[in-house]
């Protein structure tokens, strides 16, 4: 459904003095997204996670230049295309309640989203009614402004706005940082069931124990880089080939609750071979001479030279 390949993201800015440089702040960075599947992308913050987003829906600012391509259902992703098909074909769930306007009822904001994906005024009264009763939300909710919600309703309406429509991406971006468990995982439960019906679902979040609980597959970012896509199995199952993502599953408390010890490279000062060589165990003056492509190692794409041997 969706297919990411060699996306760089790069920021025109101006130091004091107004002189101009640029940061390239994700490069290299590949994805696919399947119908039916919920791919959970995982990373620390400033990773990328978001910028690929904003990327994939065309909302970055005016002094971002991308390059690499993008392709949902076959077709390049235009920036008129993104435009087009935003609200319509692909569906954003923010990552803060905050984006509910606060002055209109909700019924009425995931109205409107239903009309902006293409549904007739008079079919986008049913269609809120139906996914209310859907997530769980009393038809007198509708009536209710974003402040008399809960935690947990407010997600789900946010959740709605995407359900609502015909869109075939969606696009969840940290949709449960601060949450009660309970509410993490109705949360996660309704992206899963969205997947079910034949969606394509990208999970943005730095919780890896949180996306494995749906998740079908997990892409790792690092420095504005895909290092790792591993099938949410390999995890607990000890299959898992990026030094990078066996510490951060090694660093969750219920296994070895070990730091990554360092810091991710800021992106004007990226090494110029592997962009984790100042903290990987498994180093080599092989590893900081070029930046690892790509390749298939164990049935999954890793950007790693080491992740064939054994460790």
């Amino acid at each position: 459904m969706l297919s990411v390949y060699n996306l760089s993201v790069t920021f025109t800015m101006y130091n004091q003095g107004l002189t101009q440089r640029r940061l390239t702040v994700i490069t290299e960075l590949d994805l696919e997204v399947k119908a039916g599947e919920v791919m959970a992308v995982v990373g620390a913050s400033g990773s990328g996670k978001s910028l690929l987003a904003h990327a994939i829906l065309g909302i970055l600012p005016k002094n971002a230049e991308v390059a690499g391509q993008i392709y949902f259902k076959g077709e390049l992703l235009t920036p008129a295309r993104s435009q087009t098909w935003r609200g319509r074909e692909i569906a954003l769930i923010p990552q803060s309640v905050g984006y509910l306007d606060p002055l209109m009822r909700v019924g009425s904001q995931v109205g409107r989203a239903a009309q902006l994906s293409g549904i007739s005024t008079q079919a986008a009264k049913p269609a809120v009614e139906q996914t209310f009763n859907r997530y769980g939300l009393a038809s007198v909710v509708k009536r209710f402004f974003p402040f008399q919600l809960s935690g947990g309703m407010a997600r789900r309406v946010l959740v709605s706005t995407a359900a609502v429509g015909q869109a075939e991406l969606v696009i969840a971006d940290e949709p449960t940082p601060g949450l009660h468990s309970e509410v993490v995982r109705e949360t996660l439960n309704h992206l899963r069931e969205l997947a079910n019906e034949g969606k394509g679902v990208i999970l943005i979040t730095h919780d890896i124990e949180a996306a494995l609980q749906v998740a079908d597959r997990v892409a790792v970012f690092y420095a504005g880089t895909t290092v790792e896509i591993a099938d949410a199995q390999d995890f607990p199952t000890g299959k898992i080939r990026h030094p990078y993502t066996r510490a951060l599953w090694r660093s969750l408390p219920q296994n070895d609750f070990i730091p990554v010890p360092g810091t991710q490279p800021s992106p004007d000062a990226l090494p110029p071979g592997c962009l984790f060589t100042e903290r990987c165990p498994w180093v080599t003056d092989a590893c900081r001479e070029a930046r690892p492509a790509f390749r298939e190692v164990r049935g999954a794409p890793v950007r790693c030279i080491h992740a064939d041997e054994v460790h």
